[in-house]
């Protein structure tokens, strides 16, 4: 595997359609060989991936990052949750930025990241 550091990444708000940001990061992820798992309170598949139902808050061991395709009115039911998956990193993709779950991110030693997941693949810097 060389040098490459896999960063498991949860995709909140994952969608099977391709013309959805949720989605094209889904694709960027897999072409950079990063594992991704998909959860929304919408099933369907993404790359051969099943959707995992949010609601049932599935376990989901060693996540380095959580990337955000929810507004920030659907995210305090799931705020727990996601500071129970322990990662290193939340992203917050354009539309989903939220200064108070941002904040209380930071306050668990969690890395809050107002950013596109998309660009951050292109330009090396996810």
């Amino acid at each position: 595997m060389g040098n490459k550091t896999l960063k498991k990444t949860v995709i909140i708000g994952a969608t099977s359609n391709p013309q959805k940001y949720a989605f094209l990061a889904a694709e960027m992820l897999q072409e950079h060989g990063q594992p991704f798992v998909p959860l929304s309170i919408h099933g369907g598949e993404v790359l051969g991936e099943n959707i995992l139902d949010l609601k049932e808050k599935p376990a989901v061991p060693d996540v380095h990052t959580v990337t955000l395709y929810i507004n920030s009115s659907h995210q305090p039911e799931w705020e727990n949750y996601l500071i129970s998956l322990q990662p290193k990193r939340v992203i917050f993709n354009p539309g989903a930025e939220n200064q108070s779950f941002k904040e209380r991110l930071e306050a668990e030693g969690i890395e809050a990241v107002e950013a596109c997941t998309l660009v951050m693949l292109r330009t090396g810097q996810f």
